[in-house]
């Protein structure tokens, strides 16, 4: 499914998002730089946004590791026009079996991909399984407004502007019908939390986006 609308994945975001998921990538870059990583994961990278966004952190290693290789590809001609390829490197992979060792990662990142998921908590566990103890892991995620004038607002977007937009602009239909029904179901907030905690992260936070559309979660490991 993400195959299909990799090449107008990244158009697509921007008009579903108001161009505002750029102003949310740069909070999540802006977190992890405090940390002065040297080395970066962004897991579910897609096309790479935040991967690129990321190399402004001066890390001298940064991993983009997807599922799907359409997206990657796009993702490794904008690091390649760019001249980043000695930074980024883009790898195939599952979130849930990731190919890297115990503590390798001092941040870990996942911009939009948490709710793709087949299994969170195992996802989440590998997650801490690679982190660095005292590293950083910031979860970027769609969630749903606690007002209820924004709650009926992202409703009326998410279950009939996205689908519409979708299928206007991408072959895939079924894809931003997916991607609408996954962000409304998805566990946010205090709920996710408290899954992270349950998984064994510390210091865990979440900081709510325009108007809790979206919200950075912000964790550590012991």
């Amino acid at each position: 499914m993400f195959d299909t609308i990799s090449k107008e994945y990244d158009g697509l975001n921007r008009v579903i998002s108001f161009g505002i998921d750029v102003k949310w990538r740069n909070k999540v870059v802006n977190l992890v730089a405090k940390k002065k990583p040297e080395n970066i994961l962004d897991i579910a990278t897609g096309t790479g946004d935040l991967a690129i966004s990321l190399t402004s952190t001066n890390a001298k290693e940064i991993i983009g590791l997807d599922i799907s290789d359409g997206m990657l590809e796009v993702g490794r001609q904008k690091i390649s026009s760019k001249k980043l390829e000695n930074i980024i490197s883009m790898v195939i992979g599952d979130s849930e079996d990731l190919p890297f060792k115990d503590h390798t990662f001092d941040a870990i990142t996942v911009a939009f991909g948490v709710r793709n998921f087949e299994n969170l908590e195992k996802g989440l566990a590998e997650i801490l399984r690679v982190l660095k103890p005292n590293g950083v892991f910031v979860i970027l995620e769609t969630s749903v407004p606690t007002n209820p004038i924004y709650k009926a607002g992202y409703k009326i977007h998410t279950k009939l502007i996205l689908p519409i937009i979708g299928k206007l602009f991408s072959k895939d239909r079924v894809a931003y019908s997916y991607l609408s029904e996954s962000a409304s179901v998805f566990p946010y907030g205090e709920e996710l939390n408290n899954i992270l905690r349950k998984i064994g992260f510390i210091n865990v936070e979440d900081k709510p986006q325009t108007m809790g559309v979206a919200t950075i979660y912000t964790a550590s490991k012991a």
